[in-house]
């Protein structure tokens, strides 16, 4: 089976129609209930949240399952009817790196399972993991508890060491050969692009007829216009006038927020009146390797002079963060590596243009020349050069606009998970063989 778009496939028989009425979603590294855009939560967690809404509303329950990172959070906590979250121990009570979570892994399995076993027999009908981590647990629990295992890779190790940042790790070893094994054994794979199912059989092996591709979504009640951006950016405290250039997101160099102040540094350069009319807001916190080096924009901005343009913002909650899109004249995502680009469709349901980086799943959430520009490669010259013609050419920004607009209005968080339920239905059907 393969879906595009959320759609689902047309199936007769009655069992290849069984839905699911429980699933046990597992996000052992990162919180569906953290804030996105610090440490590890990021658009995984609004994947996650948003699709569990989503499936409940469509009548398949949903128990997510994370690993505790505070003694005082509760064992279980609803954040919708039909969803649950479970705080399973493992590990210390702390936040620690990915590379650190490997060793819990044995620890988290066991108390999943001990979990279930509270149920009674046969209380989950499948099992969803989200990131090779969770992979490697489903890969038990879905065999021992005779289910079949779809899962979500979000990001894929071989996909990301072959496009490093500077400075950047290398994913190691036993990330990539744990992908391997779950993607090898998964009943379904869901991949959010055509470019990353194509990434799943050339990279990885992955047979062709068990990988769905279905897009992520959006909320497209918070997500719309709403007011000019004017109006916007005086409720955020800044110049009506001024021209905004905005990053959203985990500060590493995976997500190359250096590129951005580096081509904000060559449009002044190029005309120096701009300075007074200029700013760059950077809305994020450190993750990944950037935690190595939590100030390292702070000292690139001053290096390139341009201190006084740029406004650090913390992560903010999503009904906040709506209002940064719509103040932005442009917003920016030049990350070396995207399964599928979610900050640039929520910036276009704000009405906002997108200037990305031409790589992985940006090249679906952006349409070049309509919704926004894609940039090949990571020359701050090149992304200045498509931000000067933004910034300068109203008769240009406002036809991008009005594509962003078009262009994120066909991502939907029902359609999503519609098309996730398609391929829990495929993982349900008499000829899928369970893990």
């Amino acid at each position: 089976m393969h879906l595009v778009d959320g759609t689902p496939p047309c199936r007769g028989d009655a069992a290849a129609q069984r839905r699911p009425s429980r699933v046990a979603m597992l996000s052992m590294h990162t919180s569906p209930l953290e804030q996105p855009g610090t440490g590890d939560a990021g658009g995984m967690n609004v994947y996650i949240v948003e699709l569990a809404r989503q499936l409940a509303a469509l009548g398949t329950e949903v128990e997510v399952f994370t690993r505790a990172v505070s003694s005082k959070l509760p064992p279980t906590a609803e954040i919708a009817p039909g969803v649950t979250v479970r705080h399973i121990a493992a590990g210390p009570f702390e936040d620690i790196g990915r590379a650190e979570l490997p060793a819990w892994l044995c620890a988290f399995t066991a108390n999943v399972l001990r979990t279930e076993a509270e149920h009674e027999a046969g209380w989950f009908d499948l099992v969803h993991s989200h990131y090779w981590l969770s992979g490697q647990v489903g890969l038990l629990a879905a065999q021992r508890w005779g289910v079949p295992l779809v899962h979500t890779s979000h990001t894929l190790a071989k996909v990301k060491n072959a496009s490093l940042a500077d400075g950047d790790r290398p994913e190691p070893e036993p990330r990539l050969r744990g992908e391997q094994e779950v993607i090898a054994a998964a009943s379904r794979l869901i991949a959010s692009t055509e470019t990353e199912r194509r990434h799943l059989t050339e990279l990885y092996g992955a047979e062709p007829d068990r990988v769905d591709v279905v897009t992520p979504g959006v909320d497209l009640e918070i997500f719309r216009p709403d007011g000019d951006e004017r109006t916007a950016r005086e409720r955020l405290g800044f110049d009506p006038e001024a021209q905004i250039l905005l990053f959203v997101g985990r500060i590493q160099p995976l997500k190359a927020p250096d590129i951005l102040l580096a081509a904000a540094a060559e449009l002044i350069r190029r005309d120096p009146d701009r300075r007074g009319r200029l700013t760059v807001v950077i809305v994020g916190g450190p993750s990944g390797s950037g935690l190595e080096r939590p100030d390292s924009l702070v000292k690139l901005a001053a290096e390139l002079g341009i201190t006084d343009l740029v406004h650090f913002q913390p992560p903010v909650p999503h009904d906040q963060l709506a209002h940064w899109y719509r103040a932005a004249t442009v917003v920016v995502v030049p990350s070396h590596s995207e399964s599928f680009g979610l900050v640039a469709v929520e910036a276009q349901a704000c009405g906002t243009p997108v200037v990305a980086a031409a790589v992985g799943g940006l090249r679906t959430a952006v349409d070049h020349g309509t919704s926004g520009v894609l940039v090949r490669g990571w020359d701050p010259t090149d992304y200045a050069d498509a931000l000067e013609r933004i910034l300068t050419q109203d008769r240009w920004r406002r036809h991008l606009a009005v594509g962003a607009r078009t262009r994120a209005a066909g991502f939907g968080w029902t359609a999503t998970a519609k098309g996730v339920l398609a391929s829990y239905q495929a993982a349900l059907a008499p000829k899928a063989v369970a893990v």
